[in-house]
C-alpha cells in the first residue's frame, strides 16, 4: 500500500509538473478596442510572406506581367490629354498637359489599386484566417504594400517623361518620401474599414469601382486645384490624396500651386482615417472566422 500510494503521489507531481508547462490562450477583445501593434511586429514575417503572396498573384499567367503598371496610368493619362487637354483646353499649371496627369495619377494609380486589393484580401484569404492566427491587420496592408512595385515602375517611366519634355526636378523632391508615405497611409486606412466590411456586406466590392470612380474626379487629376475657388480649398482638402497629388506636383515639377494649407489638412484627415480605421478593423475582426 505504501509502494502504491508513493507512486500515485510520483504521478501526481508529474502531472502538476506538465500543467504549468507555458501555453498561449487566445481571447476575444473586450471593451474599448485595443489595437496590439506589438503583434505587428511580432508577425511581421507573415507580412513579408503576404507582400510577396500577393506580388506573385497579381502577375501570375499574365502576357504582359509588370508592365500592366505603365500601361493603366499611361491608357488614362492618354484619355484625359485628348479630352481634357485638348478638347476641353483644362489648364495644367504651365505644364504639358501629358505630363501634368501622368504625375498625378502615378500616386493615385497606387492609391485606387491598393485600396481595391486589399478590400477584398480578408475574403479571398479565408482559408487562411479560419486556420491560423494572426493579426488580421496584416493582409489588407500587405495588399496595399504590394503594390509599391508598381509605384516604383510607373515612376521610372515618369522620369522618362520628365527628361522627355527636359524638365528636371526642383529641389523640393526630397518631400517626395513623405508625400508617398501619407499615400500609403491614406490607403491603408481607407483599406481597413473598406476590407472590415467587405466580409460583413459583400455588395461592397460592388460598390467601391464606382466610389473609386467618384474619388478620382474629386481629386485634382484632370484639372489643378487652381480652378478651386480659395475659400474652398480647406474643405476641398478634406480629401486626403488631393495634398498628394498637389504635393507630388509641386515636389516633382515645381508648379506656383504649393499645397500649403491642403497639405496639412490632408495629412490630419488621413492619420485620422488610419487610427480609426484600426480600431474599427480591430472591433470586427473577432467576426471575421465565423463570416468569412
Amino acid at each position: 500500500m505504501h509502494t502504491q500510494a508513493k507512486e500515485v503521489e510520483e504521478v501526481g507531481v508529474h502531472d502538476a509538473a506538465i500543467d504549468t508547462t507555458p501555453f498561449l490562450v487566445i481571447e476575444p477583445l473586450k471593451g474599448l478596442v485595443s489595437l496590439r501593434l506589438s503583434e505587428l511586429w511580432k508577425h511581421r514575417e507573415v507580412l513579408y510572406f503576404l507582400i510577396w503572396r500577393d506580388i506573385k498573384v497579381r502577375y501570375k499567367q499574365t502576357a504582359l506581367g509588370a508592365a500592366w503598371a505603365i500601361i493603366q496610368p499611361l491608357l488614362t493619362m492618354l484619355t484625359f490629354s485628348i479630352f481634357f487637354g485638348r478638347l476641353a483646353k483644362v489648364p495644367s499649371d504651365g505644364l504639358p498637359y501629358a505630363l501634368f496627369s501622368y504625375s498625378a495619377l502615378v500616386p493615385w494609380v497606387f492609391f485606387a489599386t491598393g485600396l481595391t486589393q486589399a478590400s477584398n484580401s480578408l475574403v479571398s484569404s479565408a482559408n487562411l484566417i479560419t486556420k491560423v492566427y494572426f493579426p488580421r491587420l496584416v493582409v489588407p496592408m500587405a495588399a496595399v504594400f504590394a503594390g509599391l512595385l508598381d509605384l516604383t515602375i510607373a515612376g521610372t517611366t515618369l522620369a522618362m517623361m520628365m527628361a522627355y519634355y527636359h524638365h528636371g526636378p526642383t529641389v523640393h523632391i526630397v518631400w517626395v518620401p513623405a508625400l508617398l508615405l501619407l499615400a500609403l497611409i491614406t490607403s491603408v486606412g481607407v483599406s481597413f474599414w473598406f476590407s472590415a466590411l467587405n466580409v460583413k456586406y459583400r455588395d461592397i466590392r460592388h460598390v467601391l469601382p464606382f466610389v473609386v470612380q467618384l474619388w478620382m474626379f474629386a481629386t485634382p487629376i484632370a484639372y489643378p486645384s487652381s480652378l478651386v475657388p480659395a475659400k474652398f480649398r480647406a474643405i476641398y482638402a478634406l480629401n486626403p490624396m488631393t495634398g498628394v497629388i498637389e504635393g507630388f506636383r509641386w515636389a516633382l515639377l515645381g508648379v506656383n500651386t504649393g499645397p500649403g494649407v491642403m497639405l496639412v489638412v490632408s495629412s490630419i484627415i488621413a492619420v485620422l482615417v488610419l487610427v480609426s480605421g484600426a480600431y474599427f478593423f480591430r472591433r470586427m475582426e473577432t467576426t471575421f472566422a465565423d463570416i468569412v
